[in-house]
């Protein structure tokens, strides 16, 4: 199976900016669409972004679009989250997952979960 080991969570304050990382195990990375949800307490897990295998194409949250930049290496089989004007409400759990297929929502099929990182923004 795909492990996913997430990195770079931490604390900020409001209006500052964070970047995560998700390194994936084995050599089939580019064969898969990636993507990263979050999850609140209290909350359900939400959507945030995804990019396509290649990289050529990408979904934002309407929370997060303007703020947040999903990228890929497929080289280096890793997934990045740059997370800029952080707010509050940005505040969860985010974790890395691989997408069943290209698709945008919180209801995108997930194939498999990181154990997520943790990013809390101060006011």
């Amino acid at each position: 199976q795909v492990q996913l080991v997430e990195s770079g969570g931490g604390l900020v304050q409001a209006g500052g900016s964070l970047s995560v990382s998700c390194a994936a195990s084995g050599r089939t990375f580019s064969s898969y669409a990636m993507g990263w949800f979050r999850q609140a307490p209290g909350k359900e897990r939400e959507f945030v972004a995804s990019v396509s295998r290649t990289g050529d194409s990408k979904y934002y949250a309407d929370s997060v679009k303007g703020r947040f930049t999903i990228s890929r290496d497929n080289a280096k089989n890793t997934v990045y989250l740059q997370m800029n004007s952080l707010k509050p409400e940005d505040t969860a759990v985010y974790y890395c997952v691989v997408l069943r297929n290209y698709c945008s929502g919180s209801g995108c099929p997930v194939n498999y979960w990181g154990q997520g990182t943790q990013v809390t923004v101060s006011s």
